[in-house]
């Protein structure tokens, strides 16, 4: 049997940009699987429209190589858009714009397998053993690589309240399959704050008066906080603010990712924008069929199946109030959680784990006890912040990834790119003094 010197689980954006990166350095021989029949990236949230956070040279390469053959400035001139992107003067791609690119890349890079859902993984002798099963035929597959890289990616996630709701409650990762069954409805809560709450309430108020329901929008944020995009801040996008990161004690650590949300999870403000110009627009022919509530927690949820509505008991924290309102549908804008897939339970005593029971991820996004064997994406925002779900840094990570297993410098990577330092110098700290 062939042993792989790389086997990818998921292809998402990240361990897709480390396919394309990989496919180019002769001493890797990469075999990556995906449980899906083909790429696809949130497509319940490609509303029509909506942009990436992000600029373009965040794709899958770029940040690595330029040169790649497999960057988004290569998909518009074999498409015929580059010159269309730029007369645009919008360096923001269309969200559906660059799941088309992924799409495209997927296309070319070698070693993807689709409709293989990966079961088990085994250490054998050198080498880990991925058991994968065919989703079309049934059969079972073996393969054996000697690292793996898990970009199984984050799950959907409803908080206790509004988990197994009946009735048309669905997560916002579903959100276009139902948009259609939500507008008939008659009344749609839009429960979450950040900015995939934002863009399913401006989708489905564009279109609430004509089509005649009303839609309301409820956050447990005191405000709706726009995500702060200022120069320094964004620096924290940095090796040195990772490192910085990385560094600090566990429980500082999660303390930052609770007080840094607003970051990197807030609404953009030209969205928050949008959404004021369409309730002054439809206010001018009367009343607004919305209401807006901030901080406010659905605290618990009851589906009557006669009257066919929602009981919604609400929690006002500054007035430590409640009240109860209803609703005939619920779209749950409640964010993405990092996840342990099932399959890893053979190997786990090959995996550090932290005191709280999640991988303990070193500075190279290794998480293997004897080190660089298996790495994760998207899986460390408790020890590298938020440059873990950044698309921007994927190229980045992958770069530090493949250097690793090379052993070489295969891309360069940037160590110092911030004008500001993160904490003080070991020069600067007196000897004995608290660190």
């Amino acid at each position: 049997m062939t042993v792989h010197d790389l086997i990818g689980v998921g292809i998402g954006p990240f361990n897709l940009g480390l396919a394309a990166l990989s496919a180019p350095v002769p001493e890797i021989d990469g075999l990556f699987l995906d449980e899906h029949e083909e790429f696809s990236w949130h497509p319940g949230m490609l509303i029509e429209g909506t942009t990436l956070q992000v600029p373009f040279l965040a794709d899958l390469v770029t940040m690595a190589d330029p040169t790649s053959p497999y960057s988004y400035l290569a998909y518009l001139k074999a498409t015929g858009r580059l010159y269309p992107f730029y007369i645009r003067e919008d360096f923001h791609p269309l969200r559906a714009e660059y799941d088309a690119y992924c799409r495209w890349v997927a296309e070319r890079v070698p070693g993807l397998r689709w409709g293989r859902r990966v079961e088990r993984v085994e250490h054998d002798g050198d080498a880990y053993v991925v058991h994968a099963r065919n989703v079309r035929t049934g059969e079972v597959e073996l393969h054996r690589g000697r690292r793996l890289a898990l970009g199984v990616g984050t799950a959907p996630w409803r908080p206790e309240p509004l988990r197994d709701l009946p009735g048309p409650a669905w997560h916002a990762a579903e959100y276009l399959q139902h948009k259609e069954e939500l507008q008939t409805l008659g009344h749609v809560t839009v429960v979450g704050s950040g900015q995939s709450a934002a863009e399913v309430y401006l989708d489905l108020l564009t279109e609430a008066d004509r089509l005649g329901y009303r839609v309301d929008w409820v956050t447990r944020s005191p405000r709706f906080f726009p995500m702060e995009v200022t120069k320094l801040t964004l620096e924290m996008t940095s090796p040195e603010y990772a490192r910085y990161h990385h560094g600090l004690p566990m429980a500082r650590r999660d303390a930052l990712a609770r007080e840094q949300r607003h970051l990197y999870k807030g609404i953009s403000a030209d969205l928050v924008d949008a959404i004021y110009d369409t309730l002054y627009r439809t206010g001018r022919r009367g009343e607004v069929p919305t209401s807006l509530l901030t901080g406010v927690d659905v605290v618990g949820a009851e589906w009557d199946v006669d009257r066919r509505e929602y009981a919604l008991r609400l929690h006002h924290a500054e007035s430590d109030r409640t009240g109860t309102r209803t609703s005939r549908g619920l779209v749950l804008a409640t964010g993405y959680r990092a996840r342990v897939p099932e399959f890893l339970e053979p190997v786990r005593d090959r995996i550090r784990w932290d005191a709280r029971g999640r991988y303990d991820v070193a500075l190279d996004h290794s998480v293997d006890g004897t080190g660089r064997e298996v790495f994760v994406q998207n899986a460390e925002e408790h020890t590298h912040s938020l440059i873990a779900p950044d698309l921007g840094m994927g190229a980045y990570r992958n770069s530090v990834i493949l250097n690793a297993i090379c052993g070489r410098e295969v891309y360069a990577v940037e160590e110092h790119i911030a004008y500001q330092e993160f904490g003080l110098a070991e020069s600067e700290i007196p000897v004995g003094a608290a660190r």
